[in-house]
């Protein structure tokens, strides 16, 4: 229970900008210990999520704050594999007072361009309390993601809320998100994620040839599902792009999504569950890590 109080604390200090004051190494120790309860050393790095903590302190391209904005990202997806592979966009905001909620289509997606998990998924306006929509969004907006885990890409992303188009097989299918982690620069996992943000939410690892994995985070909530799902049609292309898009970095996750035969780009993502999202085996956190090249 302690554990998850001071997680929670963590992530409530850190959105506020209370703890800015703490150096990011020593606040990164302290984050670790609180989200993951095992002691970070950055003279001896060995795992996954330990690897990403000091990609965060000491790797800093900076165009990434470019690619982890999601309205700016989507110029670079448009000239590095085209244009044709980003979700239609409808409508950008500076701020909440911009929104003209009459002209928004009943189904829509909105986004904070800043942050992560900054999203309202909306399947019938009639049905949105826009009152408590703007107010989520007034705080999200407030808030610095940097502040949250040191992910130091985000610091000087401008915050803003892009609309876009709301995606789905049909009205009763989710869509599948596929996440393909990229290690200097070749795509070697692929984390796979159906019915997210519901009850029954499930995740699972494949390889690139498709075969499904023994990798699971249950301990964070997250369990496989149990079952092999079909080989997407589009696994080359996908798999082709994110290599691509992931050429010179050491780590991405290149996110899609696939409608019928089409896919979208979802986001890129270089600190994956920020570097907390623990392993219910400590060899795959290991194994992760082997394939993380510190320079």
């Amino acid at each position: 229970m302690r554990h998850y109080t001071l997680k929670n604390l963590y992530i409530l200090l850190g959105e506020s900008g209370y703890l800015r004051w703490i150096p990011d190494k020593l606040y990164l120790k302290l984050l670790y210990k609180a989200m993951t309860n095992k002691s970070l050393r950055f003279s001896l790095l060995k795992t996954y999520n330990e690897k990403l903590q000091w990609l965060k302190l000491y790797y800093h391209n900076p165009r990434h704050t470019m690619y982890v904005d999601k309205y700016a990202v989507r110029t670079i997806i448009k000239e590095q594999i085209g244009e044709q592979y980003l979700v239609p966009l409808l409508f950008l905001y500076t701020s909440v007072e911009e929104i003209k909620w009459e002209k928004l289509p009943n189904q829509f997606v909105m986004k904070c361009t800043h942050g992560s998990g900054y999203n309202i998924i909306c399947k019938d306006k009639r049905k949105l309390n826009i009152q408590d929509t703007s107010k989520k969004l007034r705080k999200w907006l407030k808030c610095n993601w940097q502040w949250v885990g040191k992910e130091w890409p985000y610091k000087h992303v401008v915050p803003r809320i892009i609309v876009e188009k709301y995606m789905a097989e049909d009205s009763l299918t989710p869509l599948i998100d596929y996440k393909v982690l990229c290690f200097n620069g070749i795509p070697k996992l692929i984390e796979m994620h159906r019915n997210r943000f519901q009850d029954n939410w499930c995740q699972d690892f494949y390889d690139v040839a498709w075969n499904k994995l023994s990798i699971s985070q249950k301990i964070n909530g997250l369990p496989n599902s149990e079952l092999v799902s079909p080989k997407p049609a589009n696994l080359p292309e996908m798999l082709d792009l994110s290599g691509k898009l992931a050429k010179g970095e050491p780590h991405v996750r290149v996110d899609w999504y696939m409608v019928g035969e089409k896919l979208y780009f979802g986001e890129l993502t270089f600190f994956n569950g920020s570097g907390f999202y623990l392993f219910d085996n400590s060899e795959d956190d290991l194994l992760l890590g082997s394939w993380i090249h510190l320079g």
